[in-house]
């Protein structure tokens, strides 16, 4: 938790975004943040929601005040979760929203292993 807190009070430019259910519970969060002269996101969903267009939902706000978004994403499912179910790569969400696979350009380090995503209005 505190290299997340860390991470999150590092970052320029943040702007979030929650996804609240009926019960104002938090099921979703998006958060866009200034790195190196670019525009970055990253997006989390309760798994119990995905596949029901509130990925889609949450990214298309992000959009709305964005020219452009960058990304890391896992490209692979070799990755274990803790309840060990096999991570699903979420690289066909992204191509249908309109996201480029930058494949050429990789993070890997011990946190994580993934591709570069990019969309561009």
């Amino acid at each position: 938790m505190q290299d997340f807190e860390l991470y999150l009070n590092g970052l320029s430019n943040t702007k979030h975004y929650l996804l609240f259910d009926v019960l104002d519970k938090i099921n979703g969060w998006a958060f866009t943040f200034l790195r190196e002269d670019e525009n970055w996101f990253a997006i989390i969903l309760d798994h119990q929601i995905q596949g029901k267009g509130n990925g889609t939902l949450l990214m298309n706000e992000l959009k709305k005040n964005n020219t452009s978004l960058n990304g890391w994403v896992v490209d692979h499912e070799n990755e274990v979760k803790q309840n060990a179910a096999h991570y699903r790569s979420p690289i066909p969400f992204y191509i249908k929203n309109d996201f480029t696979i930058l494949t050429e350009i990789r993070i890997e380090n011990e946190k994580m292993s993934g591709v570069k995503i990019n969309w561009k209005r």
